[in-house]
């Protein structure tokens, strides 16, 4: 499985990205799996990789987490999660995410 965050230079969310995913992967059974992190500077480059704000986390070249009509920005991005609005997706959005990922022949 191919896992990615990006994120803007210095974007608050990222450390709670990359703890909550890590926790996730943890969580289904799939701690083995890495991650890497990706820092996008631009909008070129935002619009070059589907980037629609800081953190995106990408599962398979795929957002699990995409607002239709989203346009890439070099931005920040919230979430809907079931606490509320927040800067990255709940650690039971991110399981759910991966064993999807995982079911679809995209991983384990």
């Amino acid at each position: 499985m191919e896992i990615e965050i990006f994120a803007v230079p210095g974007c608050p969310h990222q450390q709670l990205a990359e703890e909550q995913l890590r926790e996730a992967l943890d969580g289904a059974g799939l701690s083995g799996e890495t991650f890497t992190t990706r820092v996008i500077t631009d909008q070129a480059e935002a619009e070059r990789s589907g980037f629609t704000g800081s953190p995106t986390i990408l599962i398979n070249g795929r957002d699990p987490f995409a607002e239709p009509g989203s346009s890439p920005s070099v931005a920040c991005r919230i979430y809907r999660t079931p606490h509320g609005l927040a800067g990255a997706p709940g650690v039971d959005q991110l399981r759910q995410a991966l064993r999807a990922a995982a079911d679809t022949g995209g991983g384990v």
